[in-house]
């Protein structure tokens, strides 16, 4: 049906030609969705775009997200910068403090479409530093919780996972590694994983990187209570240094909850999507297993967590006016995000991947049309618990924005792999909790002064 809507736009090409007497516009659109499926669906939607825009012409370009700064820095030098891109908030901040981006028309634009439907932690995630407009407009994300098997907390009588001691509560009762079940899993090896789980917990406890002044703050009480927090949590994981993969004992029936991004929404929901986690490929522990399908229907998310205050996870990817010094060049890109915006056009680009790709809108979210996924996802869910996980992006946040300020040096700290490392070494090596974040912050300083 949206295919049909899409394609009765080019129906319209004569009819607009006959009427529409405007000068030619060209743009690039560069979209880090590389997939050559995702691609013939953004060109479709580009197509349409341009049968009832007959006077703007679009080149779609695929970009590969660790290759967009090179190839906008090339752009730039060339003169050939693209109008539109598609990317991370990290990329859109960058950006943006390099004044490539159109702020004034990306801030427009969200009143355009209506700043109040936006999830207002999505939106504050591309927000200029000084909190007057917006580097880049919010359009799709993963948000990051707690799954957990509903079925096993209500039988012992326990409260959902949703503050520190709710968590390690159930984290013990549902640890019997002599059954081969076990209570969470966090991430401890040192890799992104670890660093996402940690940040979650750290969020939670008002803990972070820097201050609203942009000194470094990480060797704090709010720090060493997380860490500790996160070590104690980590006693009852599965055996050994543990990462994303150990979601396949979950799938197996052998762990009670574990910190996972919406990307797993699928392998619960589907038997060819889940298979991979039903061997004993990646853990000897485990063995060849069936696919539960109940088990979509027993597990519930918590987006939000909550020691002192809340705190949500995430990734935000958006789309940035690139400035083109050309007022036709500009305005073509902005009519060009309305458009991918409209209901069907923005359903159409979220399906290409449900659950991962989420919509930043809160009244698209709850819509039947993005609820009835072609692959038949969000239906084994159900509305009420989808846009329980999708709540989650009103109070989103990371370690790169404080109080509507962005210090892109936090960007720099993730690529050294800083915090994954000291959780490792706490956790798997022993290292005292005070000892690793001296350490840490440390490692931090040197990343902002090289």
């Amino acid at each position: 049906m949206k295919i049909r809507w899409l394609r009765t736009g080019l129906a319209l090409v004569a009819w607009i030609l006959v009427c529409t007497k405007v000068s030619a516009t060209t743009t690039e659109f560069w979209t880090t969705e590389t997939q050559s499926d995702r691609m013939k669906t953004i060109q479709l939607l580009v197509d349409t775009f341009q049968a009832l825009n007959p006077h703007i012409t679009v080149n779609l370009v695929p970009v590969d997200e660790n290759d967009m700064p090179s190839q906008m820095a090339a752009a730039s030098a060339a003169g050939t910068l693209p109008g539109l891109i598609e990317g991370s908030s990290e990329l859109m901040l960058a950006f943006g403090e390099e004044g490539i981006l159109d702020v004034k028309g990306a801030g427009m634009l969200v009143n355009k479409v209506g700043k109040e439907r936006f999830f207002q932690g999505a939106l504050k995630m591309m927000q200029t530093s000084g909190g007057g407009n917006y580097y880049a407009l919010p359009y799709h994300g993963w948000i990051q919780g707690i799954w957990y098997r509903a079925d096993w907390f209500k039988k012992a009588g326990l409260g959902p996972p949703d503050t520190w001691e709710n968590i390690l509560k159930a984290a013990k009762t549902f640890y019997k590694p002599r059954q081969n079940q076990y209570g969470i899993l966090v991430g401890t090896k040192p890799e992104a994983y670890t660093e996402q789980c940690f940040t979650q917990i750290a969020l939670s406890n008002g803990a972070g990187e820097f201050n609203s002044a942009g000194e470094l703050i990480f060797n704090s009480r709010q720090t060493l209570e997380a860490l500790k927090f996160y070590a104690e949590l980590a006693k009852y994981n599965p055996p050994g240094p543990q990462t994303w993969r150990a979601r396949d004992y979950y799938i197996q029936g052998k762990l009670a909850m574990f910190f996972y991004s919406t990307f797993i929404m699928d392998d619960l929901a589907l038997a060819e999507v889940a298979a991979g986690s039903l061997t004993d490929a990646h853990f000897s522990q485990l063995g060849n297993s069936t696919f539960d399908p109940k088990l979509v229907d027993n597990t519930r998310v918590i987006a939000t967590i909550t020691k002192s205050e809340p705190g949500a996870y995430g990734a935000i990817v958006g789309l940035g006016l690139v400035n083109q010094r050309s007022k036709d060049k500009n305005e073509a890109a902005r009519k060009l995000v309305e458009f991918l915006y409209e209901p069907t056009s923005y359903i159409t680009f979220l399906h290409m991947a449900p659950g991962g790709m989420n919509p930043m809108l809160r009244d698209i979210a709850g819509k039947s049309e993005y609820l009835n996924d072609p692959k038949g996802v969000f239906n084994r869910y159900g509305r009420k618990k989808i846009e329980a996980i999708i709540s989650g992006l009103d109070n989103i946040g990371s370690f790169t924005i404080v109080e509507g300020k962005t210090f892109p040096a936090a960007g720099k700290i993730y690529a050294k792999q800083i915090i994954p490392r000291m959780v490792y070494s706490v956790t798997i090596e022993g290292t005292k909790p005070a000892d690793a974040i001296k350490w840490a912050e440390g490692q931090m300083r040197s990343v902002i002064n090289d």
